[in-house]
């Protein structure tokens, strides 16, 4: 059996990350795998019932540790339910966000001690990391701007200020920086199909060396 892959979409607010990941699911699907999508928070019932809390309400509804503290419960189900269960299988499971928008929001833009976020993360993932993260990066005004066009009353974290999302490209960034082999950062600030053909680039320079490594 195949191994189940697990690439990961990160980013700021008007990124357009849940255009790509459809566009990449359909790709890869193509070929023949199985293609898992999912979202973060959410993917899996109890998560999605968590995600409620968090993305919607006043920006203060929520300090940054409970916001963590939330997003990891909703994580590990969503884990333990899906992200796992479809791995196992050999399938390709794409996930709109996942831990690294913790270290950026909670951490980077909302103060979190990292090495208490680590310690979290360590206990819930485990052995489960994401083997590609594709980071779409533009400025936090572009992003912005973008977002409030889309609309909708899950705009919780949009609120939360210029200063704030600055904070968050910036933490984005340096995990991009700090595991250079998983993350590829692509330039979210172009059309929707430059946007893909780098993901395509991307993921294929992955998959060709995930190829050789198993040989």
């Amino acid at each position: 059996m195949r191994r189940g892959i697990f690439i990961t979409f990160e980013g700021g607010e008007g990124a357009g990350k849940s255009t790509q990941v459809r566009r990449l699911a359909e790709r890869l699907a193509a070929s023949g795998r199985e293609v898992v999508t999912t979202r973060e928070p959410g993917g899996s019932e109890g998560a999605e019932a968590i995600r409620a809390l968090l993305v919607q309400g006043e920006a203060d509804r929520w300090s940054p540790i409970a916001e963590t503290l939330l997003l990891y419960a909703a994580r590990a189900d969503h884990l333990e339910r899906l992200i796992r269960p479809a791995l196992a299988r050999g399938a390709i499971v794409i996930s709109d966000r996942f831990a690294d928008s913790t270290r950026a929001y909670q951490g980077a833009a909302g103060g979190i001690d990292p090495t208490l976020i680590n310690r979290i993360e360590h206990a819930v993932l485990g052995a489960t990391r994401p083997d590609l993260t594709l980071i779409l990066d533009l400025p936090a005004e572009a992003g912005l701007a973008r977002a409030a066009e889309r609309g909708g009353a899950e705009a919780r974290f949009e609120s939360k200020g210029l200063a704030f999302h600055q904070r968050l490209r910036e933490g984005f960034l340096a995990v991009a920086a700090a595991e250079p082999d998983r993350c590829a950062v692509i330039d979210a600030n172009q059309s929707i199909d430059g946007v893909s053909a780098a993901i395509a680039e991307a993921v294929a320079n992955f998959l060709r060396r995930d190829r050789e490594a198993e040989r």
